[in-house]
């Protein structure tokens, strides 16, 4: 049984996170954290982490980069996992956790889904033959119509993870409007489209001459995120000190 700590399980993934682990008898989340602990579940709510007296096994945190200082320093103190799912981090706050990962293990991944994580590893696959072969890479991301941050940072990590495997090679172009210039062989497009309620929808196009393959990732609900943070939970329980993300929870 994995002990969870949830920050943020006031939210929209802490309550599909809470509803997903009563059904999975590997997980209980014995504890939550928010700043409006305005709902009613069997685990007791605190509006700051450093009230949490509650023995865990690990802490996931679906909440706001402004607590990442605190939860860091919770986790140091009892010397126990983090899951960190909350986007938005600055370069100081990515630093800290930097920081951290020398004295506890930290799982921070910009997007949980499984599926995703999988087709990271399938994309630096991809690019080892398609990059040498000349093929275009353009990366066309659609989230709804309330997502603020464009492109969303699970665009971005397929974008790492195809220049990863190209050695760095490549740059990025996030709009092409006022260039009046032929594609660069060297660039990764990136394009976002927002609207409706299109929880997330990511096409990864290696397009070359005479012939364009797709890899398409589509999250029909928030659950998907969910159930591949319990996943990396269990998965981090008893792990040593360092640095970790979802290719190590899926085997890569």
């Amino acid at each position: 049984m994995t002990r969870i700590i949830l920050c943020g399980c006031c939210g929209a993934m802490g309550r599909i996170i809470t509803d997903l682990a009563r059904d999975d008898s590997g997980v209980e989340v014995v504890a939550g954290v928010d700043v409006v602990p305005n709902r009613e579940v069997k685990y007791p709510i605190f509006a700051s982490i450093d009230d949490c007296e509650i023995e865990a096994d690990v802490v996931i945190d679906f909440s706001r980069p402004d607590a990442l200082a605190d939860i860091l320093n919770y986790c140091e103190q009892r010397q126990i996992p983090a899951v960190l799912c909350t986007t938005g981090y600055s370069d100081e706050q990515l630093n800290d956790i930097e920081e951290s990962t020398k004295r506890v293990p930290i799982l921070r991944s910009a997007n949980m889904s499984l599926g995703i994580n999988v087709l990271m590893k399938l994309l630096k696959d991809a690019t080892k033959v398609f990059g040498n072969e000349g093929f275009d890479i353009e990366i066309v991301e659609k989230h709804h119509n309330k997502k603020v941050d464009a492109p969303s940072g699970t665009a971005l990590a397929l974008a790492d993870a195809v220049n990863d495997a190209a050695g760095n090679s490549y740059h990025y172009v996030y709009d092409r409007s006022e260039r009046s210039e032929a594609r660069d062989a060297h660039e990764i497009g990136i394009s976002a489209v927002r609207g409706g309620t299109i929880v997330g929808d990511h096409d990864v196009i290696f397009a070359g001459s005479d012939e364009v393959i797709t890899f398409s990732h589509r999250a029909y609900s928030k659950a998907v995120f969910g159930k591949g943070a319990l996943a990396a939970a269990k998965f981090m329980k008893g792990r040593k000190p360092g640095r970790y993300d979802m290719s190590d929870v899926i085997g890569g």
